[in-house]
This record gives C-alpha cells, sequence and structure tokens, in this order.
C-alpha cells in the first residue's frame, strides 16, 4: 500500500506546480493583451487557482466516484475556513478588521444556503448545474462592477499588479507555463483521484471520507500557503477577502460545471451533517465580518481546534 500514498502525494505536488503554472501563464498573458489588472484578478486567478479542485471533481464523475467530488467540494469550504484561517493566525493577529468584506459575505452565506437548498434534491444534475453557474455569473457580475467602482475600499483588491505578472516575461515564457499548467493538472488529478481510491477501497473507507479530508486538504494548500506567508509579512488582512472568494467560486463553479458533466448523487450523511458543518463554519466569521474583530492567535487555536475535531468525527 507504500505507492499508492506516494503517487498520491506525487498527484498533489503536481497539482500545486500545476495550477501555479497555469495561473503564472493567464495572468501574463491576460495582461499583455490589455485587460486589466483587476479583471484578472477577479476571474482568471480565481479560475486558475481553483482548477485542481475542478478538474479533481470532472475525474471523479468520470471514474464513477461522485462521492470525491462533493466531498472536495465541501471539504475544501470548510477547511479554507477552519484550517487556512487558523493556522496563519497561530503565527500572527489576522488585522481582518481592516477589510470590510460584508458584501462577499453575505453572498457566501446565500450561495451556501442555495447549495444546501439544491442538495436536499438528491443529486446535483444538469438542472442544478446551470442554476449554481447562473448564480455565479450574477456574483461575477455584480463583484466587478462593484470592485471597480470603489477599488481601494479593501486591501483585498490593491492597486498593484495580481501575483505572478511580470511585464518582463517573454511570450515563450507565457507559453511554457500555459502548456505546463494545461497538462499538469489533467496529470495530476488522474493521479490523486486514482490512487485516493485505491486507498480508500484497501481500508474500509468511503470515497465521500477521502474526499473531505484527503483530497479537500491537498486542495486547500495553496489558499494556505499564500494565507500562511501574508501572516508572517504581517499582511494576513487580506486572507478573509481570499477565502470567501475562494468558497463562492467553489460551490457555484466546481460543482456547477461538473455536475454538466454527469450527475453526482448525495450521500445521504452530507445532508445529516457535513453541510451543515460547512454553514456552521462559514457563520463563525460574522464576528470578523460584522463587528470588526481581528482574528487573534485565541481565535487562531479555536478555529484549528475545530478542524482537527470535524475530522476525527469523519473519520471515526
Amino acid at each position: 500500500m507504500l505507492m499508492p500514498w506516494l503517487l498520491s502525494g506525487l498527484g498533489l505536488v503536481i497539482l500545486l506546480l500545476a495550477g501555479d503554472a497555469l495561473v503564472k501563464g493567464a495572468v501574463n498573458l491576460s495582461l499583455r493583451m490589455g485587460v486589466p489588472a483587476l479583471l484578472v484578478s477577479l476571474t482568471i486567478v480565481a479560475f486558475g487557482t481553483s482548477a485542481p479542485e475542478l478538474l479533481i471533481s470532472i475525474r471523479a464523475i468520470l471514474d464513477n466516484s461522485p462521492g470525491l467530488a462533493l466531498g472536495n467540494v465541501v471539504g475544501s469550504n470548510t477547511a479554507n475556513i477552519l484550517l487556512v484561517l487558523g493556522i496563519p493566525a497561530l503565527l500572527a493577529v489576522m488585522h481582518t478588521s481592516e477589510c470590510s468584506t460584508r458584501s462577499s459575505f453575505n453572498l457566501m452565506i446565500a450561495a451556501s444556503v442555495l447549495f444546501i437548498a439544491l442538495a436536499f434534491r438528491g443529486v446535483f444534475d444538469w438542472i442544478s448545474g446551470l442554476i449554481l453557474l447562473s448564480a455565479l455569473a450574477y456574483v461575477l457580475f455584480g463583484q466587478f462592477r462593484q470592485a471597480k467602482a470603489h477599488r481601494n475600499a479593501c486591501k483585498a483588491y490593491p492597486e498593484d499588479d495580481p501575483e505572478g505578472a511580470d511585464p518582463d516575461m517573454a511570450g515563450w515564457q507565457i507559453a511554457v507555463f500555459l502548456v505546463l499548467g494545461l497538462i499538469g493538472l489533467p496529470l495530476g488529478a488522474g493521479l490523486l483521484v486514482d490512487n485516493a481510491t485505491i486507498i480508500a477501497q484497501a481500508y474500509g473507507i468511503s470515497d465521500t471520507v477521502i474526499g473531505l479530508t484527503l483530497i479537500a486538504i491537498g486542495t486547500s494548500l495553496p489558499e494556505l500557503a499564500t494565507t500562511v506567508m501574508a501572516a508572517l509579512r504581517r499582511q494576513a488582512d487580506v486572507a478573509l477577502g481570499n477565502v470567501i472568494g475562494s468558497n463562492l467560486f467553489n460551490l457555484l463553479a466546481i460543482i456547477g460545471i461538473a455536475s454538466l458533466v454527469g450527475p453526482i448523487k448525495v450521500d445521504p450523511e452530507f445532508l445529516r451533517f457535513d453541510l451543515w458543518v460547512m454553514l456552521g463554519a462559514s457563520l463563525l466569521l460574522i464576528p470578523f465580518v460584522y463587528l470588526g474583530r481581528d482574528i487573534t492567535r485565541i481565535w487562531g487555536v479555536v478555529l484549528s481546534a475545530l478542524y482537527v475535531l470535524y475530522l476525527v468525527v469523519v473519520l471515526i
């Protein structure tokens, strides 16, 4: 059983590197074509960083493992709040009170409620996919107009070029980044999904649990690494907005697109437990969004401990 674990790790590394390459290539290509940096940040970068989750979900559906697809999204959203915000807060106070994210937070809660309501249909099919993608189009349009009008209102949308932008990057380098990303993402997704399924079957663990834990944590690593670096640089106040945006995209885009590839049956356990944990974790952000509280080290301990408790409950 050592080889499936090693190949799963290799698949995860490939996913992370390929996702980073795709973002760099897409950002620099778009800027070279004259697309505003703001639009790149709101669309291409958001899509690029969520590409691993999307590829894994699509591959899981094609391999008849829908539990991996749904578990990946639900688990990633829970991990993004409890783990991605909790661990950096242990390193430094995250001054989220300096960033106004009420509008985005309200949209995330609305998207979560919509997602849960559609889940009670028992399956995410093409009808659910069109509803989620329509909601995504509404969110992107509204967020773009708001961000363009109030560009300096929140540090989550700085005046600087987005991360990965290099005005001196040669055209051939952009092409290499794009090719590496487009080849590496499906390769890494295939390795991770195939071997995670083998591990699940060998240990009697369901695809759903593997998606909620191993794959969810793995696909949240880019967000975690970025947030940790921000905390170390005392710039962690942007983390809250990034997490909210990532969760919005996961709920509306990943399952929205994946459900057009094939139906995703909803395990009853999601309806009884995991979806409500995801919603509860989202509501934990209310003090930071509405009451102007910073995410202190104490909050970091609480959030991280809650995630460990969630993993224990899921795995037992």
